[in-house]
């Protein structure tokens, strides 16, 4: 899924809501996000994605100039996550 999404030039919105998404899965988005210039919307709530893979998205939005909502509720974010 990264893989493509990396190279996805039509794609603006992306729905991964409860699939059980750990940070590992969330960190190969964030590698992803760096590198695509379409996808505005990214629902990823309701995953097991803890405060490394939210850092990694965040760090991943400073190379990623469209991404405009980025959805986390009710992931196992902590403290740092947040």
């Amino acid at each position: 899924l990264a893989d493509a999404l990396k190279g996805n030039g039509v794609l603006n919105t992306l729905i991964l809501q409860a699939n059980n998404i750990k940070d590992e899965g969330a960190v190969a988005i964030a590698e992803a996000l760096k590198g695509n210039g379409v996808l505005t919307t990214l629902i990823l709530k309701a995953n097991k994605i803890e405060d490394v893979g939210a850092i990694a998205i965040a760090n991943a939005l400073k190379f990623n100039g469209v991404l405009k909502r980025c959805d986390l509720r009710w992931c196992a974010l902590g403290r740092a996550g947040k």
